[in-house]
């Protein structure tokens, strides 16, 4: 059972990451099944396609797009899979919907996708706890690293580009190589900031 074009995958625990447990009772934490913030970007690949090989393998542990594992409602309020989904617990999943992936535990990024945890706000006049647009390459990539920019550099970042994902308690922002514009020099004082949400997710 190979797709040509396309991954085959299955989630990580269950499609939704929507619930809590407070003194053993379950908390909801959202009210729509639409809403993607809370839809499990995690997966596991089940089979790679047979036309291209970029070195994800069976087994591996995948960070997907939100769509892949999504419910809906049609315009007739019908409870609907996602296009994506196949059979049973599987779904196909393209290789533009893969950001990230994991074998022999460590994360690799795909393509020119690169991931940023922001650094904490030093203004104090400032009520934001994060710095716009500047955080600090966890995962680089081949086209960062021609230009001489690695992990564990201080970087810039345009408007708009980034998007949230919480990887092993790490809540990070996903974007593309040619989001990064800027390549800064430490000054001392950046720490990288993590909340607290996402260290107990």
């Amino acid at each position: 059972m190979k797709s040509i074009y396309d991954f085959i995958v299955k989630p990580l625990g269950e499609k939704y990451n929507n619930k809590i447990n407070i003194k053993n009772k379950e908390l909801y934490l959202n009210t729509k099944i639409e809403g993607w913030k809370f839809v499990n970007r995690l997966a596991i690949v089940v089979e790679t396609p047979l036309a291209f090989d970029i070195g994800i393998k069976k087994g591996d542990t995948v960070v997907i797009h939100q769509n892949v594992f999504r419910t809906f409602y049609n315009s007739k309020g019908v409870k609907k899979k996602s296009r994506s989904f196949f059979k049973e617990d599987l779904y196909f999943c393209a290789l533009d919907q893969i950001y990230l992936y994991k074998n022999n535990s460590t994360w690799k990024p795909v393509g020119d996708r690169c991931f940023v945890m922001p650094i904490v706000n030093n203004d104090q006049f400032s009520n934001k706890k994060e710095k716009d647009l500047i955080g600090v390459l966890k995962y680089d990539n081949s086209s960062l690293n021609s230009l001489e920019i690695t992990s564990g550099d201080l970087v810039g970042y345009t408007p708009n580009s980034e998007w949230e994902f919480l990887i092993e308690g790490q809540r990070l922002y996903c974007m593309k190589s040619n989001d990064i514009v800027i390549k800064y020099e430490y000054q001392g004082n950046e720490k990288e900031y993590n909340p607290s949400w996402a260290r107990s997710g």
